[in-house]
């Protein structure tokens, strides 16, 4: 005897092999959507803190530029007090050298023999006018002067004849230069 079977148990286990697929396909894409989720809310969150820590760092850079600005400033002054200090430390060290300057001239100029008329200075340069009896004398004194500490050089810048109360004098000008230091 010969048995049909009437139910379609192929159809039926294709069928069930069918949903079986759907069941995993759709679990596939709820998964896969859920993962998308997922990873947008982490990525949002990531870009919060990132935006949030760019925020802080621009917040903390505008501080940084105002306390740089502080410090510039600072500088700026710092400087511009070393040199009224370097100013006066230069006056400090140049006040007695005029002093110095007359002190050796009066010790240079020979007793009886010249008469100074006119001492001027400028910071390099010395411009002695004077009088003397004779053209030796005012040699001998431009002679001292260039042996002096406090002058360099000696030039003669003119000398003529002039009489004073009756005597022939000699009218002379001297340029010096002063030494530094």
């Amino acid at each position: 005897m010969i048995r049909i079977n009437l139910l379609p148990y192929r159809e039926a286990a294709r069928k069930e092999n069918l949903k079986r697929q759907i069941t995993v396909i759709a679990g596939s894409f709820i998964v896969f959507f859920l993962l998308m989720v997922l990873g947008k809310i982490s990525l949002s969150s990531s870009v919060g803190a990132l935006e949030k820590n760019v925020q802080q760092k621009e917040d903390r850079l505008v501080v940084l530029k105002k306390k740089l600005g502080d410090i510039e400033g600072l500088k700026r002054d710092t400087k511009e007090l070393e040199q009224k200090l370097a100013v006066i430390n230069r006056l400090e060290e140049n006040r007695l050298f005029p002093v110095h300057l007359l002190e050796e001239m009066a010790r240079l100029v020979p007793n009886d023999d010249i008469w100074l008329e006119k001492i001027s200075a400028t910071d390099a340069e010395l411009r002695i006018e004077g009088v003397a009896r004779n053209n030796v004398v005012a040699a001998r004194y431009m002679k001292q002067l260039e042996l002096s500490k406090l002058v360099s050089s000696v030039s003669l810048v003119s000398t003529r004849r002039r009489e004073i109360s009756g005597y022939e004098l000699q009218q002379f000008t001297f340029s010096c230069v002063l030494k530094k230091g």
